[in-house]
């Protein structure tokens, strides 16, 4: 992984303690388009599965994660698709499309 999607993911972890934190840097798909730029860590897929979000609804979840990573999306970032589920959730376990570079927190 590399700087960009090491910074978020400390962030995520340490402000939602997830059970599953799934990230994966899609750039390679974005070459040439608006936003990409020479050596990827432009675009990111993200599935969280937390406890945190139990009871919020999809927006409040979003806002929580994007005001977490607003640095990080003034800056390099161009493109976060997130999937932010409670546990226990239809599908919280599955990957985003296209896989996703695994990782488990507290593990």
């Amino acid at each position: 992984m590399g700087a960009v999607s090491d910074l978020i993911r400390d962030k995520l972890e340490a402000a939602f303690t997830p059970d599953t934190l799934e990230i994966e840097d899609d750039s390679a798909r974005h070459a040439g388009h608006s936003g990409a730029r020479a050596g990827g860590e432009t675009h990111f897929n993200v599935l969280i599965v937390t406890p945190a979000f139990t009871g919020l609804s999809l927006v409040q979840r979003q806002r929580l994660i994007y005001a977490l990573l607003a640095d990080e999306l003034e800056g390099r970032v161009h493109a976060l698709s997130v999937r932010a589920l409670a546990p226990g959730e239809a599908g919280s376990e599955a990957p985003p499309a296209g896989g996703a570079s695994k990782g488990r927190a507290g593990a």
